[in-house]
């Protein structure tokens, strides 16, 4: 795993690379894997290492994360500005080809819209558990209960965001990803990393951008946060019409802290080339609890489509 940075608009983006296929004569297509919130490249560690065998695998932290820089502007983490700068990334490490895009969380909602808008970078889309933003964009209007689980992010947003994430050693970030998870899949040793991603100089309020500059978040029926985030009404919110042309997998965990099992519900709508896996019993981080099993799945759609 070779650890590089790369200047794009004059932000440098840390990634990691592998199986370039150096001396081969054969060249190896890009898979390109975006983290989410609030991780960074490790997250698809054992991905990396599995597709690295026959893929140049390759997986930034996304700006505002661990290494790479953390623009101050909030207007930077807007997501039409976000989706052309990750194009522009995309370009920037594989400048000759198409790649294969895998993303999670966040980084799937700058993927899905970057696969629509920009579909001559992208030959095939793979998600895990982010929600399509036209699906996601009706179940916040529709659904109660996706607003109800949303309601979360009212906390980040808050004034004293990066305060309460940061008190008590990162408790609340903790709270949200290790309790979250299965019990033992993540290692004394990964948990400590997340410490040290989170423990980078500006690295909080980087994360916490994202969400600040998020588009139509419901209001909250328990924070006030008035003047302060993306909160439009759900009678006003509109759904963006986010079509994809490329083959897509979605792989889903049903039991997603963030995310109704509806948003997997007619997305075929706006990507008619769709695969979809559920899995009941997974959770929102479906690539730590089912390694091998999200690894297969990938594999098997890369092989067969």
């Amino acid at each position: 795993m070779k650890h590089h940075t790369i200047d794009i608009e004059n932000v440098n983006i840390h990634y990691v690379e592998a199986g370039s296929g150096s001396g081969t004569n054969l060249p190896r297509q890009t898979i390109v894997f975006l983290h989410g919130f609030p991780e960074y490249w490790g997250t698809w560690h054992a991905q990396l290492d599995y597709f690295a065998d026959h893929y140049r695998v390759i997986a930034p932290d996304l700006p505002g994360y661990n290494l790479s820089d953390k623009p101050e502007d909030p207007s930077f983490y807007q997501v039409p500005k976000l989706i052309k700068f990750i194009a522009k990334f995309i370009q920037g490490v594989a400048p000759q080809e198409k790649i294969i895009l895998v993303a999670h969380d966040w980084g799937g909602v700058i993927a899905w819209p970057i696969a629509a808008f920009f579909p001559q970078l992208i030959d095939k889309l793979i998600i895990l558990n982010a929600a399509h933003p036209s699906i996601f964009t009706r179940e916040m209007i529709n659904n109660a209960q996706q607003r109800q689980k949303s309601e979360y992010i009212h906390e980040l947003i808050a004034p004293n965001g990066v305060e309460k994430l940061s008190d008590n050693n990162y408790q609340y970030l903790k709270d949200t990803v290790f309790v979250g998870m299965r019990e033992g899949t993540l290692s004394e040793t990964q948990c400590k990393a997340y410490e040290d991603v989170w423990a980078q100089s500006g690295a909080i309020n980087g994360m916490l951008q994202y969400y600040r500059s998020m588009p139509q978040l419901a209001p909250s029926e328990k924070v006030s946060v008035a003047g302060n985030g993306p909160v439009v009404a759900a009678t006003q919110m509109k759904i963006p019409n986010i079509r994809i042309t490329c083959p897509t997998l979605l792989l889903w965990g049903e039991q997603d802290q963030a995310f109704v099992k509806e948003n997997t519900d007619g997305v075929e709508k706006y990507v008619p080339d769709l695969r979809i896996k559920r899995f009941p019993d997974a959770s929102h981080w479906l690539q730590h609890e089912l390694p091998n099993e999200v690894n297969l799945e990938i594999e098997n759609f890369l092989h067969n489509y």
